[in-house]
């Protein structure tokens, strides 16, 4: 066999040759032409064209600013069905995180920035637990609840909340009734395992405690009153049509639906919305309002499943 001093390149570790090197792009004039974009407005028009004119650059920035029309408030009604309440408890159920304890002024800075965004219904704080939350939710009432922010001049609703008993339903109006729309939020545990270990009361016994108190409350002078079955999620479906039936008579204005647990899956949660709306009688003299822990990660979703139903 013939020998050759040569070695295939493939084959050699010491000298490959260079690669080759890159093929040489075609001219420009050769390139095809990219079709001209049309941008009419927003800062790409800006880029395509810097000639724009200003109104242009803006038109979509002010549509995107642009509120929607907010119903006027109507405790018990919302006139627009496609509106959605925004109730807001970063001041009360937020602030329970650890770490995220306020101090008075700071709930105040707060409360000032939710209004601006539009929220509303502001729950303050829980003013029976505390005589310095009493006086931040008190505070918040007087100046977020009488000032109109905003071009619409919005004045978001205070909210405090309070057990079903007359001392934290007093401390909840005497915070808010400075507001120019106030609302007590009271509540009672309404799931078997609550009323017989934590309550130690029976469903009768519940419900005659939940109608009382919201009749209480309406009786102060509030007009606005929302009324929350605690851990509804697990509470008897039956058992909670009657109760809240009861406390649409005695004067709730707002349902507070809430999985307190953090228990229940968006199917599930969403059914549960379902079959208040169609077992409750007086439901249509009520607003529903949902209240989701986000133990499972899923507090949004049921949320959204509830609006769904």
């Amino acid at each position: 066999m013939a020998s050759s001093s040569a070695k295939p390149y493939c084959c050699s570790s010491l000298n490959p040759p260079p690669p080759p090197p890159p093929p040489t792009p075609p001219p420009l004039s050769v390139l095809p032409a990219a079709k001209p974009r049309r941008f009419s407005h927003g800062l790409a028009a800006v880029a395509a064209n810097p000639r724009a004119s200003r109104s242009a650059v803006l038109r979509p920035v002010r549509a995107c600013l642009a509120a929607p029309r907010r119903p006027e408030y109507v405790p018990d009604r919302i006139d627009d069905p496609n509106y959605v309440r925004i109730f807001d408890t970063t001041l009360r159920d937020g602030e329970q995180s650890p770490g995220a304890t306020m101090t008075s002024a700071e709930k105040l800075v707060v409360a000032r920035q939710l209004a601006r965004l539009g929220v509303d219904i502001i729950e303050a704080g829980f003013p029976a637990s505390s005589p310095d939350d009493l006086d931040a939710v008190r505070s918040i009432a007087i100046e977020v609840g009488n000032t109109p922010v905003g071009e619409d001049g919005h004045v978001p609703v205070i909210c405090g909340l309070s057990r079903c008993n007359k001392r934290d339903i007093d401390a909840a109006w005497e915070a808010v009734r400075h507001a120019r729309k106030p609302r007590i939020h009271t509540f009672i545990a309404t799931s078997e395992i609550h009323m017989q270990h934590k309550l130690r009361k029976t469903p009768d016994q519940v419900v005659a405690i939940a109608r009382e108190m919201v009749a209480y409350a309406r009786g102060l002078g509030c007009p606005d009153v929302e009324f929350s079955p605690e851990d509804a999620g697990r509470s008897n479906r039956e058992f909670l049509y009657h109760i809240l039936d009861e406390v649409i008579k005695a004067g709730a204005t707002t349902l507070n639906i809430p999985d307190t647990v953090g228990y229940t899956l968006p199917h599930e949660f969403g059914k549960l919305i379902a079959d208040i709306k169609a077992n409750t009688p007086g439901i249509e003299n009520a607003i529903i309002s949902t209240h989701c822990q986000n133990d499972l990660g899923l507090a949004s979703a049921n949320t959204l499943a509830e609006h769904d139903n």
